[in-house]
């Protein structure tokens, strides 16, 4: 995809009947290229963030795609779903006892193990009021979830739910916010 500074820097070429080699500091056309570098810029912020954002609902859909396409099914039981939400959700306890474990006595814990211990307290928390999944105990949802590419506009079409820990399932809106 061409960007603004791309498309800018060809139009100036054009009016100038070629290369852009030299602009004075202060002209028209440089004044262009800034802001359209700085438009670039600024895309490209919004879009890591945006991805960042995302980044746990993909990481969710992918971790229950992966275990239906292993289990070779379309639906799951409730039991079966709280043990896979268990493990999503200590799915970090190995590489946080490994830090902990190469830590010295007596020194601060590092910033990844303050970020670890952070994300699975949250994870717990959720788990305790309803820990948000898409819905693999409809087999209609199921499939549709079997059919996921990888595209985003995909997973906004899934059902999802929350699951407690305690048992207790309901319905649960799409994420559009972000999970965490």
């Amino acid at each position: 995809m061409p960007t603004s500074l791309h498309k800018t820097r060809k139009q100036i070429s054009k009016k100038r009947g070629g290369e852009v080699n030299a602009l004075h500091a202060k002209s028209r056309d440089s004044k262009r290229l800034r802001m359209a570098h700085a438009r670039d810029l600024r895309l490209e912020k919004l879009a890591n963030a945006r991805a960042k954002k995302e980044e746990p609902i993909v990481d969710r859909i992918e971790y229950f795609y992966s275990q239906l396409k292993e289990k070779d099914v379309s639906q799951l039981e409730l039991p079966e779903v709280q043990s896979l939400i268990h493990n999503f959700v200590h799915q970090y306890d190995e590489e946080l006892d490994a830090i902990k474990k190469a830590r010295r006595p007596g020194r601060p814990a590092s910033t990844r193990e303050d970020l670890l211990k952070r994300k699975i307290d949250t994870l717990e928390d959720e788990y305790e009021k309803g820990f948000l999944i898409p819905n693999v105990l409809d087999e209609e949802n199921g499939k549709k979830l079997l059919g996921y590419e990888g595209s985003w506009a995909y997973i906004a079409t899934i059902s999802w739910s929350k699951v407690s820990k305690a048992g207790k399932v309901s319905n649960g809106d799409f994420p559009s916010k972000g999970i965490m």
